[in-house]
């Protein structure tokens, strides 16, 4: 599967030599980031932490109505656990570098035009921390590695994304986001677990 979304990655910013120059603009907002666990055949979410992402994105006209954009885009995810037996509870909160590519379909309308999207994205792990209470109620802080060692975290993560939002004539941008990760980010994989990303997001950004 990584690789396969890696292949239409390549094939989508490839097809953009073909459109027309491309317009640019930057991007910035709020994440709600969650994860979700599995082991055999339970499954479960933890809680919400708030993040943020920024970044800068192309747009390749490829018709009247449908482009191709590819983003470049510090984003955070991550997740709350709360452990309610031991009266304690801790925000994960990663940080990856991460480039997804979006076919965009565009409905023009009289403010501008009403947008959505959806591509794959692949993602670099850059930094993490885990802050939380002990049973004591002292605060304890941890930072979290990316590797391939127990307890760390993959440096890789991939998936599908998904955008929509409205763009006005002056080029102010409002828009969600979605990222539904696809890959295991747990190197601890016995019992079957995984552990993959969850990541809504709320933005405001400008088209140059």
């Amino acid at each position: 599967m990584k690789k396969i979304l890696l292949l239409v990655c390549c094939a989508f910013a490839a097809s953009t030599a073909f459109a027309q120059l491309p317009t640019f603009g930057i991007r910035g907002g709020v994440n709600f980031a969650k994860l979700t666990a599995s082991s055999g055949n339970l499954s479960a979410s933890t809680g919400s932490v708030t993040t943020f992402a920024a970044g800068v994105f192309a747009d390749f006209k490829v018709g009247t109505a449908v482009s191709i954009q590819p983003a470049l885009n510090y984003t955070g995810k991550g997740g709350n656990v709360s452990l309610i037996d031991f009266d304690t509870q801790a925000d994960f909160k990663t940080y990856y570098l991460q480039l997804p590519v979006n076919v965009v379909y565009h409905i023009p309308a009289v403010i501008g035009n009403v947008y959505f999207g959806a591509g794959p994205y692949v993602g670099l792990g850059l930094s993490g921390k885990v802050k939380g209470k002990d049973d004591q109620g002292n605060s304890v802080s941890e930072d979290i590695t990316f590797g391939s060692e127990s307890g760390e975290f993959k440096k890789t993560d991939f998936g599908l994304n998904g955008i929509a939002g409205v763009e006005f004539k002056g080029g102010l941008i409002l828009g969600i986001n979605y990222d539904l990760g696809l890959s295991n980010i747990s190197n601890d994989t016995a019992d079957n677990e995984s552990l993959k990303n969850r990541v809504f997001g709320v933005s405001v950004g400008f088209k140059f």
